[in-house]
């Protein structure tokens, strides 16, 4: 669920149900150089050996996603979970949806 609380014309708050985003990736600009991606990951999707291109928090929405790391241990991620993702360099790690697809949400890290 993803909701906008807003000033109205009245002067008052207001709630909007805006929902997610219906793009597979959809940037959104915070401050220069800085950016949330929303991500939507399709029914048995994996991503082989890869790093993240930041450092960054990666917060599941929806569904649930496993990422394998290079020492052969797994971690599954659902709704409401967080990722801290900072294997910038050596072999990287693996992601794959479990159940379907998944749906998140990541922020870069400033340096």
């Amino acid at each position: 669920m993803l909701v906008r609380i807003y000033t109205g014309g009245d002067g008052q708050s207001h709630f909007e149900d805006v929902g997610l985003p219906t793009e597979d990736v959809l940037r959104v600009a915070t401050k220069a150089g800085e950016d949330l991606v929303f991500r939507r990951s399709g029914e048995d999707s994996f991503s082989d050996w890869h790093h993240p291109t930041r450092r960054q928090y990666l917060i599941v929405l929806e569904g649930e996603m496993e990422v394998v790391c290079g020492d052969g241990s797994a971690r599954r991620f659902q709704a409401g979970d967080v990722l801290l993702a900072e294997d910038m360099t050596g072999q990287g790690h693996q992601t794959r949806a479990i159940g379907g697809g998944y749906r998140s949400v990541s922020v870069g890290i400033p340096e």
